[in-house]
């Protein structure tokens, strides 16, 4: 495990062999739970100040999309339980033995474990999985309508296969974010908390020593926890960073290599980009809980407040 942009999640380095094979795709999506979108064009990325140019973010660019389908919320624990009974599929952090799981979460007596030298926060916990999302002896039995979490791009893309969908591009995940605002910098608008109403799940108080819990919740929170954008989509910032199909390059967005109708991301890098932030998210040191905030990781990392949402084709 090494650094990268570890106080969003840790990373590991590709594991290029004993990869298992994906199960068979299915026939017919099932679009229960996914909204249509229409597409077309919209402004994509930002030019603000206080963002992380380094991550390529900017500039404010158009982009088209065609029409496109996507889940209304991230994958629950329950649709992943009915993956792993239907396929038999183990997770890589299951294979590995380990996943990346917040200090915070952790209870006082837990055995000491290794930290990450960039983000001491986040502890390499044996056991945990999205079965056991703190480790042995956790369980997702009262949160199996929040978002599966431990799982890896490789894991999310098995999923979505095997429902007949697949990760949605950089491009449709912002679109759909956006909710059809106009750079705007939430999903609901330019102001975080609207009148005083919490409208995502991120860290309140001072990180990583003291969350108020002010928005409701330590670590994820159930899906439709809060209300929807304008497209009917919910939590596309905080609770979970979303994996998506594209490569992560910061340079590539504002490129002329890059294309402006249904872009789907450089040749092949070595990190698989995130959106949306998480739970863990802080203005004082990751404030990428944005519609139009970056991030990245590799496609054999898991931790906890990484999952995903699946997108599919008219």
């Amino acid at each position: 495990m090494s650094g990268g942009d570890a106080c969003c999640a840790p990373h590991r380095p590709d594991v290029t062999t004993g990869v298992v094979a994906e199960p068979h795709a299915a026939a017919v999506v099932d679009t229960e739970g996914m909204v249509l979108l229409p597409g077309g064009p919209f402004l994509m990325g930002t030019d603000a100040a206080d963002g992380y140019p380094a991550d390529g973010e900017g500039p404010v660019r158009e982009v088209t999309v065609d029409p496109f389908r996507i889940d209304a919320t991230t994958v629950t624990n329950a649709a992943f339980a009915d993956f792993v009974d239907a396929t038999g599929w183990v997770t890589l952090a299951e294979r590995f033995g380990t996943s990346f799981v917040f200090a915070g979460l952790l209870p006082d007596d837990h055995p000491p474990t290794r930290a990450v030298a960039a983000a001491p926060w986040w502890r390499e916990v044996p056991g945990a999985s999205w079965r056991c999302p703190e480790g042995v002896g956790s369980s997702v039995a009262e949160r199996i309508d929040h978002p599966v979490v431990h799982v890896t791009w490789r894991d999310a893309r098995a999923y979505a296969r095997w429902a007949g969908k697949r990760l949605p591009t950089e491009a449709e995940w912002e679109y759909a974010a956006r909710g059809g605002l106009v750079q705007a910098r939430y999903p609901w608008g330019s102001e975080r908390e609207p009148g005083g109403e919490h409208r995502m799940n991120v860290w309140q108080g001072t990180f990583p020593t003291t969350n108020t819990l002010a928005d409701g919740w330590l670590g994820t929170a159930p899906v439709r926890a809060y209300p929807p954008n304008g497209y009917g989509l919910h939590e596309m910032t905080g609770n979970v960073w979303e994996w998506c199909s594209d490569w992560f390059h910061p340079t590539w967005p504002g490129s002329a290599a890059a294309p402006r109708v249904n872009p789907a991301g450089p040749p092949r890098t070595d990190a698989k980009v995130m959106r949306g932030g998480s739970y863990l998210c802080h203005e004082s040191y990751c404030f990428r809980y944005r519609v139009d905030a970056r991030s990245s990781n590799t496609p054999d990392s898991s931790a906890g407040n990484i999952g995903f949402r699946c997108a599919a084709a008219v």
